[in-house]
């Protein structure tokens, strides 16, 4: 656990660096463009870290992708629940009325049945 006033120092700090080699990177694209022939590399180390930032950007893509599908599978199953609840819903009201009309008929056919006049409900 790290404190959330260093958590925060640490972030700028990130921020900052990541600018700054964004601004550094974009130099070097600009004077690439520029020149006719090839510019020297900006570290030694150039394609070593390209390629431990391209792994870990494809680590980052792998999970933001596998997130995207959770999200789309968990809203396809709320989304199909809902339909179920509104057919629920849209049959229920349907049943209610047919329970109450047959209700009514019997109530007549027994007032009918035993002498009595007819009521509706």
């Amino acid at each position: 656990d790290v404190p959330v006033w260093q958590a925060l120092n640490l972030k700028q700090r990130w921020y900052l660096y990541l600018n700054h080699c964004q601004k550094k990177l974009e130099e070097i694209r600009e004077l690439e463009r520029k020149e006719d022939t090839f510019t020297p590399v900006p570290s030694p180390y150039y394609m070593e870290r390209t390629k431990l930032l391209l792994n870990q950007s494809v680590l980052v893509k792998d999970i933001w992708d596998t997130r995207i599908a959770k999200l789309r599978l968990s809203t396809d199953s709320f989304i199909s629940q809902q339909e179920a609840h509104a057919k629920i819903n849209t049959t229920r009201s349907f049943l209610l009325d047919t329970l109450n009309c047959m209700n009514k008929l019997r109530s007549n056919l027994q007032l009918g049945s035993s002498g009595g006049k007819a009521q509706d409900h």
